[in-house]
């Protein structure tokens, strides 16, 4: 067993000094003597055949040495880390100290270790209470006129546009005389009546005939995402391709039908229901999220090293992409608009990423500190769940699933929402 010396360092990182003596290294060291005869037959042996002398005398006991070594320091590694039950995250960096045939063969690594909670709070300090969820009959007959809205028709009229009908414009959109970028088009379809546009644009489109070109100038709201053009008045020249009545569908039985139900009353029902497992699911998640918020707060971390940090940074810009490409832009261009650099970026997520990291910890601690185990029949039924889920002949993704590693993944992510259901239990109120 090699000889080493562990010395914690800050930022969540161990030192561990080690000297293996050379008898321990022998068959490490003949084995690399053997992939050398191998790789270089020596005359009158057959590859990998020849003796450790005779590879020592042909190329050097240096260059057996060298070509053991990651096999030395690898094995001396794993013995200690295991030895003494040292969680490290990453892989370490390596300073060979002595490195002579026939002498102790010194080095020194240095690796992250998973960061540890020094003091779990108190689970009242996590104490909230959930909304109540009500929903009245103004939202669901709000939630009615959106369907009507889905099967509206577009009637053309020859007549001037009103607040509640559509326009279908040409339209192009001029800061200081220059055309924004994606700023020019054809075909669009206003909604007169829905909120969603430039504020002003629907009233400068009210009274607006077919075939009439206008010209008008709007400032971009403050919280548009393109920064850079955030206030800045806009100029918008239309020409207007025709007028179109929304001819709604009358909420009534036969409207239902089409819903695959029986009557208004019905459908009414049905949509209350969901309007409340829809507000129910938000009230419990914000709950939740305010649960561990304050747990976080209330309890005190060791520092996070920095491997675990730019692991989850990384994963904060996927997530930001994501959603940014989702919304039909690309990255570049976001970054434009909000005068930032990716790098810039990655530094404005180092503290939501160790609040992140540090829930994580916090979860973990919860579900070893309340034996919340998983038993094997649990993760069988969950993997035979996700199974059910991809389709037979999609091989590679069912083979990743039954793997060891995958199964590991499902332990730890079951054994999290036991933490998180056993927390909800103790903390959330309704």
């Amino acid at each position: 067993m090699p000889t080493s010396k562990t010395t914690l360092l800050p930022k969540a990182q161990v030192q561990i000094s080690f000297e293996v003596e050379w008898s321990e290294a022998l068959p490490y060291l003949e084995e690399a003597a053997k992939e050398i005869s191998k790789a270089k037959p020596l005359p009158g042996f057959r590859p990998g055949h020849a003796t450790y002398e005779d590879v020592k005398r042909t190329h050097g006991e240096m260059a057996i040495l060298e070509t053991a070594i990651e096999r030395i320091v690898r094995g001396a590694y794993v013995k200690t880390v295991l030895a003494e039950k040292l969680n490290t995250v990453g892989s370490p960096s390596i300073t060979m100290d002595t490195l002579t045939p026939g002498q102790t063969i010194k080095f020194t690594t240095i690796v992250s270790i998973v960061p540890t909670i020094q003091k779990l709070a108190d689970y009242s300090a996590g104490k909230v209470t959930k909304n109540k969820t009500e929903i009245n009959d103004a939202q669901v007959e709000e939630a009615v006129d959106q369907m009507r809205k889905m099967r509206a028709e577009d009637l053309k009229v020859d007549r001037a546009a009103t607040l509640e009908d559509m326009v279908m414009i040409d339209m192009e959109m001029l800061h200081n005389n220059v055309t924004l970028e994606g700023g020019k088009g054809s075909d669009y379809k206003v909604y007169l009546s829905e909120p969603h546009y430039i504020p002003g644009m629907a009233e400068q489109l009210v009274g607006v005939k077919e075939g009439e070109e206008k010209s008008f100038v709007l400032p971009f709201p403050d919280n548009h995402y393109q920064q850079h053009l955030a206030g800045k008045d806009i100029t918008f020249k239309t020409t207007t391709k025709g007028v179109f009545e929304r001819k709604m569908p009358t909420a009534n039985d036969e409207f239902a039908k089409a819903y695959g139900l029986e009557s208004i009353t019905e459908l009414r029902s049905k949509l209350k229901e969901n309007l409340v497992n829809e507000t129910e699911s938000r009230a419990a998640e914000a709950a939740e999220i305010q649960m561990l918020e304050k747990l976080v707060d209330a309890s005190t971390f060791g520092e996070v090293p920095d491997v675990l940090i730019n692991e989850e940074v990384n994963r904060m810009m996927k997530e930001l992409e994501h959603g940014i490409e989702e919304q039909g832009m690309t990255m570049e261009n976001y970054l434009a608009s909000i005068k930032k650099s990716k790098d810039d970026l990655k530094l404005d997520f180092i503290q939501q990423a160790i609040r992140r990291i540090n829930t994580a910890i916090l979860i973990k601690e919860v579900s070893v500190k309340e034996n919340l185990d998983v038993t094997e029949e649990e993760i069988d039924k969950e993997i035979d769940t996700i199974l059910d889920q991809i389709p037979a002949d999609d091989a590679a993704s069912r083979e990743r699933v039954i793997s060891p590693e995958y199964r590991e993944y499902v332990s730890i992510q079951m054994r999290n929402r036991k933490a998180i259901e056993f927390l909800k239990e103790k903390c959330i109120e309704a």
